[in-house]
């Protein structure tokens, strides 16, 4: 079978495999972007306590590789009793990690703002939390669209590492055949080439919602 075929014969199996890379890359997205939030703005309130809480979180999560967090979950936690499937495994090692570098995304964005529209909203008698919820937030979220376009495309090129505990995401499947064709070059050329048209993509999502808000800016 020439190579174009066999391309074909196995694209449908690689595209099982990307909707997986999608899953597990949309939920910790999802999830880490609610943690991050909270860990940003702990990290930027008086509260001494709560500063140094999200401040350990972030050193950890962001000193510990990915790959060594996924098979702590998986297999660690798994020897005590804490046993969970593949992909949610995957999906919590994922949030936890992306969930720090979104909080210092969150947090910079916030800083970005000007310190006298804070002042101002708490000189009109707005508390904190309403001064950031409608007059920061709001203007933060425009100037986090590049930096959390990089941090999605960063989690869904991570989302391979969920093959180390046997998760059926992209890479697995690609190691699965060639374990089976012995194609290797045929096999993991189509694998990157999926894993670019999906990167090239979400960079055109992203690219299009950067544009429209910077025409509202």
């Amino acid at each position: 079978m020439g190579t174009i075929q066999f391309i074909l014969s196995i694209l449908p199996l690689l595209l099982q495999g990307a909707v997986v890379t999608l899953e597990l890359t949309l939920s910790s997205f999802f999830l880490g972007t609610i943690l991050g939030l909270f860990l940003a703005l702990m990290k930027i309130t008086k509260i001494s306590f709560f500063r140094k809480i999200a401040g350990f979180y972030i050193w950890f999560f962001r000193g510990v590789p990915l790959i060594v967090q996924i098979m702590f979950i998986f297999y660690g936690l798994g020897s005590i009793g804490i046993k969970l499937d593949r992909l949610p495994a995957g999906v919590l090692a994922m949030s936890l990690c992306g969930a720090a570098y979104i909080a210092e995304i969150i947090r910079a964005g916030i800083q970005s703002i000007e310190k006298g529209q804070m002042e101002a909203a708490l000189s009109l008698g707005m508390t904190y939390s309403q001064a950031m919820r409608r007059i920061i937030i709001p203007q933060t979220y425009r100037r986090l669209v590049p930096p959390m376009c990089n941090e999605f495309i960063l989690l869904l090129k991570d989302a391979a590492l969920v093959a180390v505990i046997g998760g059926r995401e992209l890479l697995r499947v690609g190691q699965t055949l060639d374990s089976a064709y012995f194609r290797s070059l045929e096999i993991y050329g189509a694998v990157a080439l999926v894993y670019l048209f999906l990167t090239t993509i979400f960079t055109i999502i992203f690219d299009k919602i950067e544009n429209r808000f910077a025409i509202y800016e």
